[in-house]
């Protein structure tokens, strides 16, 4: 499968930082493209109010309609139906903006993230998640990734209907059913891991992470304790320096620049 890396929403913080929303377009042989995650979208850029609400004040996002998956989309020649899947690694409104854009498409999350954001959140998860960003009715299927083993992950799956070598990886933490998403790009493989961490220093142990991405991982945890788990497990992850592994998080954009690169 051929993967393309798209910024989908350039951000600035507070901090002097400079944050990306990375997002994976997939060319599959049978399934037309799937998308991994969605970043900021359309309606976003024309309604940040009603779409984002007073997040947008803190995260600041740049809401360039060139950067939405939908104008990149067809930059690329496809057009916004092509798109037929979207593997969600999470319902914040940063990876999930531009659902409205590809209404035809089908939507992939764990059960355990669908409860939390659509069917029963608690009171915290309704301030969080924006359910503005899925009023237009898409198809959603939800999976319990469990009994499958991917790199010493034992919960995941591999989502046969979508395409084989995509496999949702549960890793709950950041919200209450979090997942990142692996995809075989042929040559190697590509751990997408949403926000189960911020910054590549989380990895490497040697970068600093900036004080404030870290205040902000956990402020808006859902489970402070296994998001330090998390950070364990993928840091030990990237200490194998696997060769056909490339790791990978939402926001980081030297990991971002760095994959693009590469091609």
């Amino acid at each position: 499968m051929k993967v393309h890396h798209l910024n989908c929403g350039t951000m600035h913080p507070p901090g002097g930082l400079r944050l990306v929303c990375h997002v994976l377009l997939v060319e599959t042989d049978a399934a037309g493209l799937v998308l991994v995650d969605t970043g900021f979208g359309l309606q976003d850029v024309a309604a940040p109010g009603r779409r984002l609400g007073g997040m947008r004040h803190f995260i600041k996002p740049a809401l360039d309609p060139a950067e939405t998956a939908a104008r990149q989309v067809e930059r690329l020649g496809f057009g916004r139906d092509d798109v037929r899947h979207i593997v969600l690694t999470h319902f914040d409104a940063d990876h999930i903006g531009g659902l409205a854009d590809f209404p035809h498409a089908t939507v992939h999350v764990t059960a355990a993230e669908a409860r939390g954001a659509v069917h029963a959140p608690s009171w915290r998860e309704r301030l969080r998640f924006r359910s503005v960003q899925w009023d237009h009715g898409p198809t959603i299927v939800e999976h319990s990734p469990d009994g499958e083993a991917w790199r010493g992950f034992a919960a995941a799956r591999q989502l046969d209907a979508v395409a084989p070598g995509i496999v949702l990886v549960s890793l709950p933490g950041h919200t209450r059913g979090h997942a990142c998403v692996a995809v075989d790009a042929g040559s190697r493989w590509i751990l997408h891991a949403g926000d189960a961490f911020y910054h590549r220093g989380t990895l490497d142990g040697q970068t600093r992470v900036p004080s404030a991405l870290s205040v902000a991982e956990r402020a808006v945890a859902y489970d402070r304790g296994q998001v330090r788990a998390n950070h364990e497990r993928l840091a030990e992850l990237y200490r194998r320096a696997e060769p056909d592994l490339a790791i990978v998080c939402a926001h980081d954009p030297v990991l971002y620049e760095g994959v693009k690169a590469e091609g």
